[in-house]
């Protein structure tokens, strides 16, 4: 779950049109990440979540996990 919500957050980094239009992180953010805003975070990790649930049943049905 947490490489999926990684995975997400990267990909919504590239993908986002219009980063920084929200609230802020109420955190100090690194300066790679300065327009990634509340929105953005909170979309980015719904996405991871949908990712690894997907990942998670699909391997435990593949008999994986």
């Amino acid at each position: 779950m947490i490489l999926a919500n990684l995975f997400a957050i990267i990909i919504g980094y590239r993908a986002i049109q219009n980063p920084g239009k929200g609230p802020g992180l109420p955190v100090g953010t690194p300066p790679l990440l300065k327009k990634f805003g509340f929105p953005e975070l909170l979309a980015t990790l719904s996405f991871g979540h949908i990712i690894g649930t997907g990942l998670i049943l699909g391997l435990s049905n593949a008999g994986v996990l």
